[in-house]
């Protein structure tokens, strides 16, 4: 099946497998911070923004994208770039194996809501997996983002 993805702002053409998820397919064109834990949509680490909203690329065909923009880490640098400090401050990357796809959600979030009170973190980032650090990290350099978002916008 010829698809044409958008990926990263650049146009993708490709033949790809019908049965290719989005997952494989990133991967397959570089995409490296996309990482899959559970094949299972439990994880959220192969989170992507399949047009602008998150979603989880092992469970998504390919083929459904056809046509449509897919972001990736990769692809917003520059928008991760300040915040990822503040995970890294709270020493919340032990691993760094889930770190893409808290950042990716959390970037969706902040997108959605700017200034989230910390129920409503704990609750848009539940499906994040992490082993190592036990979330609360996480948590504590998204609160700092965001006082830290204040103070600047109140200068």
């Amino acid at each position: 099946m010829l698809v044409n993805i958008k990926l990263n702002g650049k146009s993708v053409v490709s033949d790809i497998a019908a049965d290719m998820t989005l997952y494989d397919f990133v991967r397959k064109h570089g995409c490296y911070s996309v990482k899959c834990g559970c094949e299972t949509s439990n994880c959220g680490l192969c989170t992507v923004f399949l047009d602008e909203k998150p979603v989880l690329s092992c469970s998504v065909l390919a083929v459904r994208a056809d046509k449509c923009s897919v972001t990736t880490l990769e692809g917003i640098q520059e928008e991760a770039s300040e915040f990822v400090t503040f995970i890294a401050d709270q020493g919340a990357e032990q691993c760094g194996f889930c770190n893409p796809g808290f950042v990716m959600n959390a970037i969706a979030l902040f997108r959605e809501n700017p200034y989230p009170d910390e129920n409503e973190i704990r609750e848009f980032l539940s499906g994040n997996l992490c082993r190592c650090s036990g979330y609360e990290g996480q948590l504590r350099g998204i609160l700092n983002y965001i006082k830290a978002k204040k103070e600047k916008e109140l200068q």
